[in-house]
């Protein structure tokens, strides 16, 4: 085993302050759980409308294309989480592949701005039409209320937070498959069109139609990424990770290619277009649901895509000080629960401004550009990684899938917005301030006799 140059593995324990390190408690089955509750999250349940918008009735096409695309960047993942289990993820990849700081803070700041942009679009949608079916209040107040919330669960542990997951991943998978029984139902009854599910947008090309709706169906896949920021909290992770990773995006590819079919054979595209809680409309014609019970559903999809990413968010902030790319203190971790509490905090209270800047759909395509970035930089850590050998067995995938991982990546690129852009890049330029302001303020004084000396 060689290295050419020093890497994060001396700061991944626990920083200059000797914090202690984070508790190794999830297991094969709690990571399954963990990434298939974070892609089941807000995308299906609130973007299946805007998806049949894009390309008509066969929604279920984009959705298998943007499935395709994220398990060519799993693959990525799964070879260097168990070639490198340390927190901080993408990060800790891009500094052992290109060995420059600044490229590793642009990666895991890009993941962070992320991860904490997602967490404030998914608490605009949780204070949306879903709360309201129960409790009317204004959506901003109920968002950072929300988030309040998701914080605090966050703080109490790894292990009390994954476990609050497995509930609600079991109520958000209940709620999809609830509408592909609904959906059954309808046609049972002679109602629907099945052939609805194979039709596109008149006046569109199929081609270009269905390659900007998996824009959008990426963001509902988008999550499994997160995982690879819990690498230090994981029980045999080079065992247990590949076979989670990939199990639980081919579960969220089979229900969500079910929902997509079911979604548009009762309910026709136009209908589903126009509504802020299309999977709604599903449950109204069917007639056999009360709306609140599933309304209540989505809220604990939505809170539960939350409490994920600002999982990431809050573990990957602590990787990243852990590495002295962010200041020292928000690696400081909490005796008793040993959880990241600093990083919590600060996740939190940036993820609370984003609230007030933009909605949902908005949020979320500058969600998957900043994840895009992030993405081509772990395909291409991969190629290069291949020269450093390690002394334990690890996942090794086939060295296509990474190049196809890069041109995936590349084509969703250029399928984004003029408006994408820029607020991308200002959240960028605001990253490379912070960059500069910590590196200036970790850089050693000169001592009183070297400037002397000259």
């Amino acid at each position: 085993m060689t290295h050419d140059a020093p890497t994060s593995d001396e700061h991944q324990t626990g920083g200059a302050d000797q914090q202690p390190p984070l508790s190794r408690t999830v297991t094969g089955r709690l990571l399954y759980v963990f990434i298939l509750g974070d892609v089941l999250g807000a995308g299906v349940y609130a973007l299946v409308g805007v998806m049949a918008g894009e390309v008509g009735g066969a929604v279920w096409l984009p959705l298998l294309v943007a499935l395709g695309l994220a398990l060519l960047t799993a693959g990525s993942y799964a070879e260097l989480v168990t070639k490198y289990p340390k927190a901080g993820g993408a990060a800790v990849f891009a500094e052992r592949a290109f060995k420059t700081p600044w490229v590793s803070f642009l990666v895991g700041y890009s993941m962070l701005a992320a991860g904490v942009t997602s967490a404030a679009g998914l608490a605009i949608a949780f204070a949306g039409d879903y709360l309201t079916t129960f409790v009317s209040m204004p959506t901003t107040l109920a968002a950072v209320g929300f988030l309040l919330l998701v914080a605090l669960l966050n703080m109490r542990g790894i292990k009390e937070s994954l476990r609050a997951n497995v509930a609600m991943t079991v109520v958000e998978l209940s709620g999809l498959l609830l509408i592909v029984v609904l959906a059954a139902v309808v046609l049972g009854r002679g109602e629907g069109d099945l052939g609805r599910t194979i039709e596109f947008t008149e006046g569109t090309a199929p081609a270009l139609a269905v390659l900007g709706a998996a824009l959008l169906a990426f963001y509902s896949f988008v999550g499994f990424e997160t995982s690879a920021n819990l690498a230090e909290e994981v029980v045999d992770v080079r065992r247990t990770y590949p076979r989670a990773l990939f199990a639980s995006l081919l579960t969220a590819g089979a229900v969500y290619v079910a929902v997509g079919v079911a979604a548009v054979a009762v309910v026709s595209p136009e209908t589903l277009a126009g509504s802020t809680g299309p999977l709604l409309e599903v449950v109204s014609v069917a007639d056999v649901v009360p709306e609140r019970v599933f309304a209540a559903i989505a809220l604990v999809a939505v809170a539960n895509g939350a409490l994920l990413t600002m999982i990431m968010a809050s573990r990957l902030t602590y990787g990243m000080a852990s590495q002295g790319l962010l200041p020292p203190v928000l690696a400081r971790v909490l005796p008793g629960r040993r959880t990241p509490w600093v990083a919590i905090v600060v996740t939190t209270v940036v993820a609370m401004a984003l609230v007030f800047t933009g909605e949902l759909q908005v949020l979320a395509e500058t969600v998957v550009l900043l994840l895009l970035i992030v993405f081509i930089s772990t395909n291409v850590a991969v190629l290069v990684l291949r020269k450093d050998e390690v002394e334990e067995d690890h996942f090794r995938v086939v060295t296509v899938v990474p190049v196809l991982g890069v041109i995936s990546c590349v084509a969703l690129l250029t399928q984004q917005s003029a408006g994408t852009w820029l607020r991308a890049g200002i959240l960028l330029a605001v990253g490379a301030v912070l960059y500069l302001v910590t590196r200036r303020a970790s850089r050693p004084a000169p001592s009183r006799g070297g400037a002397q000396t000259g």
